[in-house]
C-alpha cells in the first residue's frame, strides 16, 4: 500500500513519541508499504517551528533529514494536487493539501484527525 503520513503522524514517528497510534506504527513498519511525506508537511513544520509553536520538536530541516533517514519517500507539490477541489470540511491549508495530494496520486492518507478523515473513505484514521 502507498501511504502518505500527515504531519502529526510524521512527527510522532521520527521522535518515537508515545502518541503515535499502534495502528500507524504497524503501517509504517510494514515493509510491503511505501511511506511518503509531503513537502507541505515540511513547510508546515518549518513555519510553526519558526513561530515557536508548541508541539514542533524539530525544525523543518531536521524533520526533512529524519524523514529521509527513516526511508520515507518525498512527495513534492504539483499543480495537479492544487487543482483538486475539496469540500469545505477543514480550513487548515496544510491538511487540505495533504488530502488533495492523496486523492490525486492516489495514496492512502494516514491521519489522527477525524475531520480530515471525513474527506474520503480512502483516508486511514488511526
Amino acid at each position: 500500500m502507498r501511504l502518505l503520513l500527515d504531519t502529526h503522524i510524521l512527527l510522532w514517528a521520527i521522535t518515537n513519541d508515545s502518541s503515535l497510534p499502534t495502528a500507524a506504527r504497524a503501517l509504517i513498519q510494514d515493509e510491503s508499504n511505501e511511506v511518503f511525506f509531503s513537502a507541505a508537511s515540511v513547510w508546515e513544520i518549518s513555519i510553526k517551528h519558526a513561530l515557536g509553536r508548541a508541539g514542533m520538536p524539530v525544525s523543518g530541516a531536521e524533520a526533512l533529514h529524519w524523514f529521509h533517514v527513516s526511508g520515507y519517500r518525498e512527495l513534492t507539490i504539483r499543480a495537479a494536487h492544487a487543482a483538486v477541489e475539496l469540500k469545505s470540511i477543514h480550513a487548515d491549508p496544510f491538511d487540505r493539501m495533504l488530502v488533495s495530494q492523496a486523492l490525486a496520486e492516489p495514496l492512502r492518507l494516514v491521519t489522527h484527525d477525524s475531520t480530515v478523515a471525513r474527506y474520503s473513505d480512502t483516508v486511514i484514521l488511526v
